[in-house]
């Protein structure tokens, strides 16, 4: 069992740090094909790839942050995570067949 962060963003690698997870992998993209039953993977993925990860019977732990309008497209700081309510939500998601 493996726990993945998946981020570009140097700060929310700064603040993952923080949080007393144990990380095995930190990586900028996720393998879809490296995800077994049991992991863990935690990040901003779009939901397409988080159904895959729940397929596969993995965990997915969504890095949520509520980012007002001034501050999207900034590097945030850890603590600019912090003030802005940042945590770590699980989800699962299923792909509905129509």
């Amino acid at each position: 069992m493996t726990t993945y962060f998946i981020s570009r963003h140097a700060g929310a690698k700064d603040w993952i740090a923080k949080q007393g997870i144990d990380i095995d992998k930190i990586q900028s993209h996720l393998d879809i094909n490296d995800v077994s039953t049991g992991d863990t993977i935690i990040g901003t993925l779009p939901v397409q790839l988080v159904a895959e990860v729940c397929q596969r019977g993995a965990e997915y732990l969504h890095l949520t942050l509520n980012l007002p309008e001034h501050l999207r497209g900034k590097d945030l700081s850890p603590d600019d995570m912090d003030s802005i309510g940042a945590k770590l939500e699980a989800f699962i998601v299923h792909k509905v067949k129509k």
